[in-house]
């Protein structure tokens, strides 16, 4: 650490290096905070991904069932 410079005293100093501090983790809470959001959009979208194609299987399911219901009415004597 560099010795003091004639005219600032210690509170200064203590001063200048708490606001240096509170300024430089603000920013890097911020930075974390936009990883943090932008990840769980990503996760949000991902779930919301994975249950669009759920419910289309589920339907493709239905619509075969149905068919092969008709198929064998169809083919009944």
């Amino acid at each position: 650490m560099t010795p003091p410079r004639p005219g600032i005293g210690r509170a200064e100093i203590a001063k200048d290096t708490i606001q240096v501090l509170t300024e430089t983790t603000a920013t890097h809470v911020g930075r974390i905070a936009t990883i943090l959001s932008g990840a769980i959009r990503e996760i949000a979208r991902e779930f919301g991904d994975l249950a669009s194609d759920v419910f289309e299987m589920r339907e493709a399911a239905s619509r075969a069932a149905q068919a092969a219901r008709d198929d064998d009415g169809l083919s009944a004597p």
